[in-house]
């Protein structure tokens, strides 16, 4: 089975001396895994960072087992914020999420798109509040929906914070999550409280269902801004 796709480098494991196994979340496959011959040579490894969008050529006999990749870069995404702890370890939280989230050979237009137009972002000064309304998207569409809108109406309009009930479990949460708009102070206090409500939701009902163990990179960046 051969076919060529775009997608963003999700992880990246040594495979006996000169080869890597790499797992990409595609645009026309969703999350795949193939070999990469020479992968961890300088030229190729260089541009296999974790986040890039890169360009793939799957070559594999049997779509049973795994294939193997020749890959190209086409935006080298991780190497801007290489100076930059909090975004650094945002595109590892990213991809971690998915990584593991993600079903195999599944494609979801949806998330790509949205995993795109977030890492455009990223320089802006914005950045963690498109970020968190990301995670708040992943969730939606990974199956559950918190259905924080329908909250609106009982908003005292002198807190920034408001209390939800979410399958019987109660939330103290900033207000603009559920307006879906970046407020116009932005606040550690404000970041914090909204990264530890969306990790909740992730760990509760995606982690903890599936024995899965939640990102070490996740929770650094929610010290970030403690």
């Amino acid at each position: 089975m051969n076919w060529e796709s775009e997608g963003y480098l999700l992880s990246k494991n040594k495979f006996r001396e000169n080869a890597s196994i790499i797992n990409v979340f595609t645009s026309l496959h969703g999350k795949v895994s193939g070999i990469v011959y020479g992968g961890n040579s300088r030229k190729i490894k260089n541009f296999l960072q974790i986040g890039n969008k890169i360009h793939l050529i799957n070559t594999s006999k049997n779509p049973n087992k795994i294939g193997y990749f020749k890959t190209e870069i086409i935006e080298p995404i991780s190497a801007k914020y290489f100076n930059d702890k909090k975004r650094t370890t945002a595109i590892i939280s990213i991809t971690t999420l998915l990584n593991t989230l993600l079903p195999e050979s599944q494609k979801n237009k949806a998330i790509y798109q949205s995993l795109g137009n977030l890492f455009s972002k990223l320089d802006l000064d914005q950045w963690i509040i498109l970020y968190i309304f990301w995670e708040l998207n992943l969730i939606k569409e990974l199956g559950y929906d918190t259905e924080l809108e329908k909250f609106q109406k009982h908003q005292n309009v002198e807190s920034k914070f408001i209390s939800v009930k979410i399958d019987n479990t109660s939330y103290d949460i900033p207000y603009f999550l559920i307006k879906r708009e970046i407020p116009l102070e932005i606040s550690n206090k404000l970041i914090k409280r909204s990264l530890e409500f969306t990790k909740k939701i992730l760990i509760e009902k995606f982690y903890n269902q599936n024995n899965l163990k939640f990102p070490i990179s996740r929770n650094l960046l929610e010290k970030y801004f403690t």
